[in-house]
């Protein structure tokens, strides 16, 4: 009895808890879909009585979010893709390969993670302009293509996967290739997809590199743009909950769609045979 008392309790209190933090997103989804400007005053007034996607067009359309959206989805698109191959490769050998200065490297990007990306934004533009990439995407592309986290991640994960697999598989006459993508990632999909998470987070949320690197509107990210449009166009409460819902919902989709991954693994292994 007091056992399925304090686990009613417990139940409760996450319960509570996920309430708080998940209101704040449904008040901004519920408020994006009201009419005439009008915020929320009363309690009463939390469900929109005469809801509308007008607030949605209106935002797409003025002060061009259609392009600010393009932008940061090949951005985003590209960052992942970068990381994925580039991370896991730097990951593979440092878990897999005995070489003079392995060590070393490791610490450096061990090192690297610690430094904020504030003291490296002068390089970077600096960089940026003497290649002539500045006001591109690749500008934003580039910086983060490859980053110490990913690298650090996959390379804890593969050392937990047995190294008789790759004995194997060379013994079947794979090369180091074959052994990355086709034995050691398949077995690593959990961790890819934390990967994919904070990687697509930072880069769809990333607001200095755009401010800093772009100049000219068919460049801007959305976090700039809505920064930009919130100063533009005053207190707009109705459109600022919109753009900010069109930011949001892709962030949402991709953890929803990588999340079962991410349980897989935390439950790899602990099912009694």
């Amino acid at each position: 009895m007091l056992r399925a008392a304090r686990r009613s309790a417990l139940y409760l209190t996450l319960s509570f808890i996920a309430v708080l933090a998940i209101f704040p997103f449904v008040l901004m989804v519920l408020t994006s879909l009201k009419q005439g400007g009008a915020v929320l005053t009363r309690l009463s007034e939390l469900i929109p009585k005469n809801p509308t996607f007008r607030n949605f067009i209106e935002v797409w359309v003025a002060d061009s979010f259609g392009i600010y959206f393009r932008n940061t989805a090949i951005i985003t698109a590209a960052v992942i893709v970068g990381n994925i191959v580039l991370d896991s490769m730097v990951a593979y050998a440092l878990s897999r390969k005995s070489f003079l200065g392995k060590k070393a490297m490791f610490l450096v990007i061990i090192a690297r993670m610690m430094i904020p990306i504030q003291v490296l934004i002068i390089p970077i533009y600096v960089l940026m302009h003497w290649l002539q990439l500045y006001d591109t995407l690749a500008a934003l592309i580039l910086p983060t293509l490859v980053q110490g986290f990913g690298i650090f991640l996959l390379k804890q994960y593969f050392d937990g996967i047995p190294r008789s697999l790759d004995e194997a598989a060379i013994m079947d006459g794979a090369n180091d290739f074959q052994i990355l993508w086709r034995i050691i990632m398949p077995l690593a999909r959990p961790a890819i997809a934390v990967l994919i998470i904070n990687t697509a987070l930072t880069s769809w949320n990333a607001f200095l590199l755009p401010l800093i690197l772009t100049s000219s509107q068919g460049t801007r990210t959305l976090s700039l743009g809505l920064a930009l449009y919130s100063s533009r166009f005053g207190v707009d409460f109705i459109n600022q909950m919109a753009a900010s819902s069109i930011s949001a919902l892709p962030i949402l989709a991709i953890f929803l769609v990588f999340q079962r991954q991410i349980i897989s693994g935390l439950t790899k292994g602990a099912v009694k045979q």
